[in-house]
């Protein structure tokens, strides 16, 4: 599976209760820093806000008399500084905005992407940094005096829950990075290990053998001598979207490819799989930007 890089923490972890997964959307882990900024609540020195309609969004912006000679526009961490001339007038200003709208929005959109990455790379790795386990955020803590330990359940995590590596205070991003990498793909060989029994016995089948996989280009694969291998990465997921990847291998142990007998057998699987089939369609194993 393809698809552009996706969000990190869920704003709203968990499926909601009495509504069938066929009608729900599944959010795979959280929306990134809204692309249109929002009106600061104090501007800058020299500044106003000034806001202009584009079809059927409303872009704020920040404008600045100064002694250029044109209409200049700046992207900034803060969103668009629009720089004009005391002579040009503000439906002037405003038509320049309109005209490069396509441009902006563009520009907005990797200012977005680039403030989110920062964020992550600033807070994640470090004590009270936090990742996504089974969908939910959890947070870090170093403690270089006891094993690793994690306070909470385990196999149900609620937002806060700690893990604690047995780290030293001043460990640096690497070790924790990969300290914390080692307790997923624990937890994944227990979790995932769990789920294919479940469906194993719901097909009726059995394996060769299964192992975790480091693949950027898949979740899942299941091959003709019975061995299936499942993203390790996929820890960081809702159980649903889990499910799905593992119903989808123990599906191809009965039909070898994706022909309409395959996805009967998916449906009696997992019913109402495809939600989360089109969830994880618009991401990659490559696009986390965790470990």
């Amino acid at each position: 599976m393809t698809g552009r890089q996706l969000d990190l923490f869920p704003a709203d972890a968990g499926v909601r209760p009495g509504v069938p997964l066929r009608s729900q959307e599944i959010p795979l882990i959280p929306a990134p820093p809204a692309i249109l900024p929002l009106r600061p609540d104090a501007l800058p020195a020299g500044t106003r806000w000034r806001e202009v309609v584009l079809d059927a969004q409303t872009l704020g912006f920040l404008l600045r008399r100064s002694r250029r000679k044109s209409i200049g526009l700046v992207i900034r961490d803060d969103g668009l500084l629009v720089q004009a001339p005391a002579w040009s007038t503000l439906p002037q200003i405003d038509q320049v905005v309109r005209d490069k709208a396509g441009w902006i929005l563009r520009k907005l959109e990797e200012r977005a992407e680039r403030l989110q990455l920062l964020a992550l790379q600033a807070t994640q790795w470090r004590a009270g940094g936090a990742i996504p386990y089974l969908g939910v955020r959890i947070e870090l803590a170093l403690d270089g005096t006891r094993a690793v330990r994690y306070a909470g359940d385990a196999d149900a995590p609620r937002p806060g829950d700690v893990l604690s590596l047995p780290l030293p205070e001043d460990a640096d991003a690497d070790r924790i990075r990969d300290s914390a990498g080692a307790w997923l793909q624990q937890r994944a060989r227990i979790d995932f290990g769990r789920r294919l029994d479940r469906f194993l016995a719901a097909a009726g089948q059995s394996l060769e053998g299964w192992g975790l996989s480091s693949a950027t280009g898949r979740w899942g694969s299941c091959t003709s001598d019975r061995r299936i291998r499942l993203n390790w990465r996929l820890i960081h997921f809702q159980p649903p979207l889990i499910d799905y990847v593992v119903a989808h291998e123990v599906a191809h142990l009965r039909v070898m490819n994706h022909g309409p007998a395959f996805w009967r057998e998916l449906e009696r699987l997992q019913p109402g799989f495809k939600a989360a089939r089109d969830t994880l369609a618009q991401h990659s194993p490559d696009s986390l930007p965790l470990i």
